[in-house]
């Protein structure tokens, strides 16, 4: 896998109780002479391997890795979905493996999705058809993989937060919708990290690392189709974690996709932590991750 072509750049402030959309406060003592992680830091890491490696399609790139806790079971489990800016040659699901180890030890499994990029045919609406393929296949295959699909929860970092969030708004699309499928998975709670959710915005920010090809190819046009934002509004609880210093997805865009959810009556739950980065999103021993994990375990009762 090709290490990531893009890093965080962190910024000197020091903020004392950062308030969030919700009313909620994260208290943070903040320094400038913090460093945050680049990816080398994460990357350079021995990595994880996953139990098994599942094919979805003919495409070298439609495969889960599926992560199994020790034990019988049945496992609870977390769909995973990474980022890289839509584009394969930038990040593939390898990235992930950290924090799905991480859960795997914790007694929960995870379905981590790879999928055509828009540089690997992906895009509109093929990407999509890839998330929900992979998605699917979870619910054909739980009861024979002893999986517990009581409580069902998508997470996706960056990029892939906008296709966690995606695959929440999947279910409320209208039936013979083909993106939506004809029985698509249940996803109760939608966890986006850093995640890049309003696609219209993202085509307008000139000079953003991710630049404006991917996310107009992720769009294609059909924003009710492909944006969260302005797709169907479904039961899924929405929940977004930034990190402070992140240049990537800082928390505006949290701040910003909460104001407008909430415009169509629905509270999305937003955490902002640090002194952290892009990176330590998905890195094991951030205080970020700590902070999605403990709300993981809270979610499924754990």
């Amino acid at each position: 896998m090709r290490k990531l072509a893009w890093g965080a750049i962190g910024l000197a402030v020091v903020l004392l109780g950062i308030r969030l959309v919700d009313g909620s406060q994260v208290a943070a003592m903040l320094s400038a002479d913090t460093p945050i992680m680049q990816w080398p830091d994460l990357l350079d890491q021995p990595r994880p391997e996953p139990d098994r490696t599942i094919v979805y399609g003919r495409d070298p790139l439609q495969l889960v890795d599926l992560w199994l806790p020790a034990g019988k079971g049945p496992h609870p489990v977390v769909v995973m979905i990474h980022g890289g800016c839509w584009q394969t040659e930038i990040a593939t699901r390898g990235i992930m493996n950290y924090i799905a180890d991480d859960l795997r030890q914790d007694g929960i499994a995870v379905w981590n999705i790879e999928y055509r990029g828009v540089d690997r045919g992906g895009g509109y609406p093929e990407t999509y058809l890839d998330i929900g393929a992979a998605a699917d296949l979870l619910a054909k295959q739980a009861k024979a993989l002893n999986l517990d699909l009581a409580h069902t929860i998508a997470i996706g970092h960056s990029a892939g937060g906008h296709l966690a969030l995606w695959l929440a708004a999947r279910q409320a699309l209208p039936e013979g919708e083909p993106l939506r499928g004809p029985d698509p998975l249940r996803i109760d709670t939608a966890i986006s990290q850093a995640g890049i959710a309003d696609l219209r915005a993202a085509m307008q920010r000139t000079g953003h690392a991710c630049g404006t090809d991917a996310p107009t190819k992720m769009a294609g046009g059909k924003f009710a189709l492909t944006s969260p934002p302005e797709m169907p509004v479904s039961k899924a609880r929405q929940i977004q974690f930034h990190t402070d210093r992140d240049r990537i997805a800082p928390p505006a865009y949290a701040e910003t996709y909460a104001v407008d959810m909430e415009k169509r009556g629905v509270r999305v739950e937003n955490h902002v932590h640090g002194p952290e980065g892009h990176v330590e999103l998905i890195a094991p021993n951030s205080r970020s991750w700590a902070a999605q994990k403990a709300r993981i375990r809270q979610l499924l009762g754990r």
